[in-house]
């Protein structure tokens, strides 16, 4: 799990907080079509009661084929039939899911790039890679996206 602003302390400066530091959805850090599924809205009681996260397309979403970054695997499988347990905990905690983010395909690169679908921009230093296999969750909390305060990625290289 990405957090924001752990960098700093865990604290947010006023323009962060305000959005004023936000990066767009052209940056690639999402899956287009996510949309049919998000947001999930959290449980109105429990400790993550108002916050927003965004998940890695590694994590299923009821109703929604999980991509893994590749093209040819989500043509080929269904529609998950339930959720990832968990997004169901952070959703019963009272954290609210805005998007699905892109990832390196099937999870097995380091550098954070997609040759299908781009590579999330990254918002402090766009002339480097994000670097990893949950780059738009990266992405997404750096450039605080979608006003997320924290991602789900995954390590797959260790």
């Amino acid at each position: 799990v990405a957090v924001k602003g752990r960098g700093r302390g865990g604290k947010r400066d006023d323009d962060e907080v305000a959005g004023k530091k936000d990066v767009d959805d052209r940056k690639s850090a999402f899956v287009a079509n996510d949309g049919e599924v998000m947001p999930i809205a959290g449980a109105e009681q429990g400790p993550l009661r108002g916050l927003k996260y965004v998940v890695k397309d590694i994590f299923d979403v009821k109703s929604r084929v999980t991509g893994f970054g590749s093209p040819a695997w989500a043509k080929t499988h269904r529609a998950a039939k339930r959720t990832a347990d968990v997004v169901d905990a952070l959703t019963r905690a009272g954290a609210s899911a805005v998007g699905i983010t892109h990832m390196d395909e099937l999870a097995y690169a380091i550098n954070g790039e997609n040759v299908h679908y781009g590579t999330p921009e990254n918002p402090r230093t766009p002339a480097l890679v994000p670097g990893g296999s949950s780059s738009g969750s990266a992405v997404a909390c750096a450039g605080t996206l979608r006003g997320c305060d924290f991602a789900l990625g995954s390590d797959t290289g260790g």
